[in-house]
């Protein structure tokens, strides 16, 4: 498989990605912390390939991208009422939630009955995901290697393993995003990240010593 690179900026690369995904291929794009690597949500044997081309362990849950909160639908069993006021309050933007999972989305996606969820606050992969549907999402790299913030990176690491990768320049790295299990109650942080624990606390209207 030869690896091809197109601009995220362009209506043909974006059509180009939605043909590969619904066909089961493997597709890497910049988010707004790393790069991403995107397959189709409801295909096992696609989120199979993103386990092999990273080398993952296949125990390790993989992670759903929305665009909008609205997209919740195709992938919670029912969205929790503080899944709901996070989302509100902070996507799109560093926080993941924990919610339910509809039985009908692929068991190797995660190993439990939750999923987790992330808006990612970066318009161009917000495209992407309008043309493409919620995605199975993880970072485009190889397991145990270092995060990708190219292209380039992405194709040193993974040239002949993936599809396509659209190259959107650089981003920015930065913080990991706040994971939050909403299928609990109350809701339990179980990564501290870009999101403080006040701030999910405040919108919960919860004390945080309580």
């Amino acid at each position: 498989m030869k690896t091809r690179v197109l601009p995220i900026d362009s209506f043909t690369s974006l059509r180009e990605a939605l043909r590969i995904i619904e066909s089961g291929g493997l597709v890497a794009f910049p988010t707004d912390t790393v790069y991403g690597l995107g397959a189709n949500l409801h295909s096992s044997t696609a989120i199979d390939r993103i386990y092999q081309a990273k080398g993952r362990d296949t125990e390790k849950a993989i992670p759903v991208l929305v665009n909008h909160i609205n997209q919740l639908d195709q992938v919670a069993l029912e969205v929790p009422a503080n899944a709901q006021k996070l989302a509100k309050r902070f996507w799109p933007g560093g926080l993941t939630l924990i919610i339910p999972r509809l039985a009908s989305l692929p068991e190797n996606l995660s190993s439990g009955p939750t999923v987790a969820v992330r808006m990612p606050d970066y318009t161009p992969v917000l495209t992407v995901l309008q043309h493409c549907g919620p995605l199975a999402v993880t970072s485009a790299n190889l397991s145990g290697k270092s995060n990708t913030l190219t292209a380039e990176d992405v194709l040193q690491q993974l040239d002949g393993r993936i599809d396509l990768i659209l190259d959107g320049g650089r981003v920015p790295g930065g913080i990991p995003s706040t994971i939050v299990d909403c299928s609990v109650e109350p809701p339990v942080i179980l990564r501290h990240g870009a999101i403080s624990d006040d701030e999910i606390f405040s919108a919960l209207g919860q004390d945080a010593s309580s």
